[in-house]
């Protein structure tokens, strides 16, 4: 989908990947989501989710997690209430991260990798990232909450070259599209 959409309510985050050839070391991805407060939508997040937190008020929780891409469907699940997030925030962006212990790994290394993004049974968006083949990392969408309240997402995935921990740091710097 290319155009933005509103009035969204709760949505899951999904990625998958094939498993590393027998003998390889296991490719390892992961779904990391940023929440900013309203008044600082391009500063520090106010909080990180990924493998091994989860928000601070259950609205974003990572459902499944998976360190070798093994399995039917979707290897990592992470579901993330909007409705339920308080005032103070007006901007969460979500991103997977190529985990690099083994040796510096990209979206090309890795065989069949897919996201999507959905509310209920309608994709608000998905890739294959092919787009972004030389990154270690990609922000996949962005959810930013109006005057109204309501909240709209911004699909769009742009590609980063560097470590995980950097990556969580500068994935909501810019927007989208931007």
């Amino acid at each position: 989908m290319s155009t933005p959409s509103k009035d969204i309510e709760k949505v899951e985050v999904r990625v998958k990947w094939d498993p590393s050839p027998h003998g390889a070391a296991a490719d390892d991805l992961d779904i990391i989501a940023a929440t900013y407060p309203a008044d600082a939508p391009y500063g520090e997040p106010a909080y990180l989710v990924h493998f091994d937190s989860r928000s601070p008020d259950g609205t974003i929780t990572l459902n499944r997690d998976s360190r070798t891409g093994q399995g039917f469907g979707f290897d990592e699940v992470m579901t993330i209430e909007l409705y339920r997030l308080a005032e103070r925030y007006g901007r969460v962006v979500v991103g997977v991260a190529i985990q690099q212990r083994d040796g510096r790994k990209t979206f090309g290394d890795i065989r069949s990798t897919a996201m999507e993004i959905a509310e209920g049974y309608t994709k608000l968006a998905e890739n294959d990232f092919s787009g972004v083949a030389g990154a270690t990392a990609a922000v996949i969408g962005e959810f930013t909450r109006d005057d109204a309240g309501r909240w709209g997402f911004l699909p769009g995935v742009r590609g980063f070259d560097g470590e995980p921990d950097a990556f969580a740091a500068e994935m909501g710097s810019r927007t989208a599209g931007g």
